[in-house]
């Protein structure tokens, strides 16, 4: 079981394979904030609603100065196929290995249909420009989280 990250802390390094197979570094962001989601699975119902929400608002966090990263312990090219399906155009990047999802705190001990299992814990974490955790937000709701976020973050009000 890994640590939850809070305000302040710094975000772990990454460097992970997209959905073309191309790396993405956290690094490569620096200088911009942020968002890196967790989510359990491709290509399942709260995991699409979530993607599809954050495509959504894609240009509303871009012009607010956000950059978002979806991380799944999907393949590649289930991403892919994923992205293609739902027209995706948030960067998802696969963490087969789940060595980031617990670098962040987002895997471990979950309640599922009220029995305790271990899994990809939905999470988001906001970095900031310096690479620091400005926020973590553990167990958050596939349904509603990025108007939340958006609110929390006061972006688009």
């Amino acid at each position: 079981m890994s640590e939850r990250l809070k305000a302040g802390d710094t975000a772990p390094a990454f460097t992970l394979p997209d959905a073309d197979g191309n790396q993405v570094s956290l690094a490569d962001h620096l200088g911009r904030k942020v968002i890196v989601y967790f989510y359990p699975a491709a290509l399942t119902p709260g995991c699409t609603t979530q993607a599809c929400d954050f495509t959504d608002n894609l240009a509303v966090f871009t012009g607010a100065g956000y950059d978002v990263i979806g991380v799944s312990p999907d393949k590649p090219e289930k991403l892919g196929k994923f992205r293609e399906k739902e027209n995706l155009e948030v960067t998802l990047v696969a963490d087969e290995d789940k060595s980031v999802l617990e670098a962040y705190g987002a895997y471990g001990e979950k309640k599922l249909y009220g029995k305790t299992v271990v899994g990809v814990i939905r999470s988001t974490v906001v970095v900031d420009e310096e690479g620091k955790v400005e926020h973590a937000l553990y167990n958050v709701k596939a349904t509603g989280h990025v108007a939340k976020l958006l609110r929390d973050l006061r972006i688009g009000a």
